[in-house]
């Protein structure tokens, strides 16, 4: 009897990946001391732009001791910045607060410009390669694309509710969204024209876009967690898990095109395989202990170089982390 429930407990986790949650990091460092409301990691998991509760933004090259820059959009009071991203090329960042986006350079670390909407709340914020374009969504359904050097401004008007995630190609010349009225679109940021539909059953929270132009993820507020060929926008997988829900707050595709690392605003980090959407790993990150109960928001993920993982977390953290293979 012992051995048929262990064979069908193993029957049962096997393909959904019941893997112990690995709580040792190989390495940590303490970006800010308070916590922080929003960070990114850069595609190849060298860099992290952390928005801190007590310290404003700060940008800091995984390892080191000292940030890099230290900006804020406020010049005094406290920092209310809960959007950031750092292009594919590393050298420019967009950060926003629900009212103004900003653009940063890498390579001097000073500001591009600043930009007010008067128009709802910014919900999320991306950039391109060099900086060219940034890619807006708003809590009105509206999506702004806008170049700064030249002023053009596209808006999307696809979406008829809430705007909740977003990404843009390195090139800029596609976007993808999605939403609360249960849809995510690619589309193009130079004739607005739709070229994909994802739909999904309850209100998408979460896309994102492979740097190298293969893949596309859509995921909703329940259980529909899919990976699209962005060239067909015909299914490639679906992520496969038991629980009714899961919420992603970031996803990174790996270079060669075989995982997919997702954090969550439960501690976690998962890695899943591509093909076949199975998980993998799933990393549990260190808590912050100034609240009750402690836990701690998954903000940022990515690979290094050398194919381990970098966590960011809301407990002010940037964690290394052995890659299972």
């Amino acid at each position: 009897m012992f051995l048929r429930l262990l064979l069908l407990i193993t029957a049962i986790c096997g393909p959904v990946g019941c893997t112990v949650p690995d709580t040792t990091p190989l390495k940590q460092w303490r970006h800010v001391e308070e916590g922080a409301y929003a960070a990114d990691i850069s595609a190849d998991g060298t860099i992290a732009v952390v928005s801190g509760v007590d310290n404003g933004i700060n940008v800091w090259r995984i390892g080191d001791s000292e940030p890099l820059y230290r900006w804020g959009h406020q010049s005094e009071g406290n920092n209310l910045v809960v959007s950031v991203h750092i292009s594919a090329d590393k050298r420019f960042v967009v950060t926003a607060d629900r009212v103004a986006f900003a653009l940063w350079d890498m390579e001097t670390g000073e500001p591009v410009g600043f930009w007010r909407i008067d128009e709802s709340n910014i919900r999320d914020v991306a950039v391109t390669n060099n900086g060219r374009g940034i890619l807006v969504a708003r809590s009105s359904g509206k999506v702004m694309f806008f170049e700064p050097s030249t002023q053009r401004r596209l808006e999307f008007l696809g979406h008829q509710e809430k705007v909740n995630s977003i990404d843009i190609s390195p090139n800029g010349k596609y976007a993808l969204t999605g939403g609360n009225d249960y849809l995510a679109y690619l589309w193009s940021t130079e004739t607005g024209q739709i070229l994909h539909t994802f739909t999904h059953p309850t209100r998408v929270t979460k896309v994102a876009l492979d740097d190298e132009g293969r893949f596309a993820f859509t995921a909703d507020s329940q259980s529909k967690s899919q990976i699209w060929n962005v060239q067909t926008g015909q299914p490639v997988s679906s992520l496969n898990y038991i629980a009714r829900q899961k919420i992603f707050t970031d996803v990174e595709f790996s270079k060669d095109g075989k995982y997919l690392l997702t954090g969550s605003p439960s501690r976690k980090a998962y890695l899943w395989d591509i093909e076949s959407g199975d998980q993998i790993q799933s990393i549990q990150v260190a808590v912050r202990e100034t609240i009750s109960p402690p836990t701690s928001v998954v903000y940022g993920v990515g690979f290094l170089p050398n194919g381990n993982i970098v966590t960011e977390s809301s407990s002010g953290l940037a964690e290394v982390w052995q890659r299972e293979r």
